[in-house]
């Protein structure tokens, strides 16, 4: 992997820096309330636009990047999992920012915060409303204005989510690396020096390891080029869930981007048309899910600053504003169900004029 190469590794985007963001299905909530986090239903497949290039609309070439197959209506959240090193990473709706609500920028803002700082933000499930929630993510075809972009914008051009992250600085990363390798020498002395554990002969116990992201829960089971029906992403209901405010010295961060890419969200028939392949089954209704016992999760982080309410954010309508009510019964989990939680493969991801 050149240093700006971004590539697909089995569903997961690997930036340049070490950052991994996989696409995950899940739950569409109710527009009232404020819920838990639902778990993952499994990955949205990842392809390269480079690779359909005969049947992808005109505009999509020209922005390059990657698509992913996604129902109307189906709600989606991005895992960061697998994140080797600190980025801080910029989530565009529709070249809108999901973290401060303001137009996309090729540079890091503090004030308000543009993005979101990894690996300590582990997901985020749609755009920041503060107070500790996020407005889910949620598909929606462009031309209605329920997007996020039309209705901060005024404007659907762009659809699609976008993705920029920035490494730490030469300086920075090494005092990072150095500190990191001392912890994992006191780590590896502190184990060393723990009495055997009563295992019945089988030595210590092992480390117990972090506990596992909502996308670690089990999943359930062309022609011509012509316009795609665009999709793009507006909000459905209240989640509880921190957008993290960054504890690092601004001067940390490098100045440029190590790398970006354009993620075109394509309707079930049309990714069959580009590719050829058969796209996930359509989503699960809420009171299945339920029955089935799937866990949700109550993430929070004692040690972190949530960020505030984003201003241009507060204002986006969920989509049953635009689109109507679905009259898809919900069912609440119970109690036992919340959990509290505390160089890739492939060609290079081709980028564009976007």
């Amino acid at each position: 992997m050149t240093g700006t190469d971004v590539r697909i590794d089995g569903n997961t985007l690997r930036l340049p820096g070490g950052a991994a963001v996989r696409f995950i299905r899940t739950l569409r909530l109710p527009e009232t309330g404020t819920h838990p986090l639902p778990p993952g239903l499994g990955e949205f497949p990842l392809r390269r636009v480079a690779d359909h290039a005969d049947s992808v609309p005109e505009a999509w070439r020209a922005r390059g990047g990657v698509m992913l197959p996604v129902y109307l209506r189906e709600a989606l959240w991005l895992s960061f999992a697998g994140t080797e090193e600190p980025a801080a990473l910029q989530v565009g709706a529709g070249k809108v920012c999901a973290v401060s609500g303001r137009p996309w920028s090729d540079r890091l803002t503090r004030s308000p915060q543009n993005y979101v700082v990894l690996p300590r933000q582990r997901w985020l499930d749609g755009i920041n409303s503060g107070e500790g929630t996020v407005r889910q993510f949620v598909a929606v075809p462009l031309g209605l204005g329920a997007t996020v972009e039309g209705q901060v914008t005024g404007e659907e051009v762009w659809g699609g989510v976008q993705l920029q992250s920035f490494p730490l600085g030469a300086d920075a990363l090494a005092r990072w690396r150095r500190a990191e390798r001392e912890r994992l020498e006191r780590q590896r002395a502190e184990l060393a020096a723990r009495p055997p554990a009563h295992t019945a002969g089988y030595g210590a116990a092992p480390a117990m390891a972090a506990p596992p992201p909502p996308g670690a829960a089990p999943a359930r089971a062309g022609g011509a080029p012509r316009s795609a029906a665009a999709m793009g992403l507006g909000v459905g209901g209240s989640l509880r869930q921190e957008v993290y405010r960054d504890d690092r010295p601004s001067a940390d961060w490098a100045e440029q981007p190590s790398g970006r890419v354009f993620v075109h969200l394509v309707t079930p028939p049309e990714w069959r048309r580009i590719t050829g392949e058969a796209p996930p089954p359509s989503p699960v209704d809420r009171a299945a899910y339920t029955r089935a016992g799937l866990p949700w999760f109550d993430y929070y982080d004692q040690d972190a600053q949530d960020l505030g309410p984003a201003g241009p954010l507060r204002s986006v309508q969920p989509v049953g504003d635009w689109l109507g009510d679905d009259h898809e019964p919900w069912q609440p989990p119970s109690p036992h169900q919340v959990k509290q939680l505390g160089d890739a493969p492939g060609k290079p991801v081709e980028d564009g004029d976007w």
